[in-house]
């Protein structure tokens, strides 16, 4: 088979990137609290064309975005939104309610853009390289794709939060999507209304970062 890109020489990052990125990582947040300015002309647009240079099982490319103009719709998005984070919420009890009730767990109501993400877990590309023994890599390809656009957006000054509190089926039907259409979450994006280096349900007492050593084994 014919070689379809030539190698280039690689790109050499410094220190003074390195610890851009680092910074970057470190203060890239779920962001809630919204301002309702519309974002620059042609943003969205090139956001979701850096979202799609991650990287994916086989090639495959499984990511679906839909974004969410319609106000009929979105009001729907945040009716189901609130019905779900009423079960949730029954989930808790005693002060760990009062808490969960106190947060606040989406910016449906101000982010001027809410974007849907599906993985296409049926699509051709990639010819189903990767997939025979973990088909959920589908699902987590299209999360690289998010976390990428997340960093994107903040490198731009623009806010992400991602509400996961709703029901995947029925958001496939409210949007509309193919059946084989996975629903993975819902993005908001928006300017934040302030900035901070700590996630949101820490700076509110709900649990604390842990330290990666915890999270490492060695065998």
């Amino acid at each position: 088979m014919a070689r379809r890109g030539a190698l280039t020489p690689p790109v050499q990052f410094d220190d003074g990137f390195r610890a851009s990125l680092a910074a970057l990582l470190e203060w890239r947040r779920d962001v809630r609290r919204f301002r309702r300015d519309p974002l620059p002309e042609g943003a969205l647009d090139r956001l979701l064309a850096v979202a799609c240079r991650a990287p994916s099982v086989g090639l495959s490319q499984p990511w679906r975005f839909v974004v969410v103009e319609d106000p009929e719709r979105r009001v729907a998005v945040r009716a189901l939104f609130a019905r779900c984070n009423a079960e949730a919420a029954a989930d808790y009890a005693g002060e760990r309610a009062r808490h969960y009730a106190a947060l606040k767990l989406a910016g449906l109501d101000d982010a001027p853009v809410q974007v849907s993400v599906f993985a296409d877990r049926d699509t051709p590309v990639g010819h189903g390289l990767g997939r025979r023994t973990m088909p959920e890599m589908i699902d987590y390809s299209v999360v690289t794709a998010i976390h990428t656009l997340w960093l994107a957006a903040r490198a731009e000054g623009i806010g992400l939060g991602w509400v996961s509190i709703l029901a995947p089926g029925e958001m496939a039907r409210l949007l509309d999507v193919p059946p084989s259409w996975r629903f993975i979450g819902h993005l908001c994006l928006g300017t934040p209304e302030a900035e901070a280096d700590t996630p949101e349900l820490e700076r509110a007492g709900w649990d604390d970062r842990r330290p990666a050593a915890e999270a490492i084994l060695r065998r």
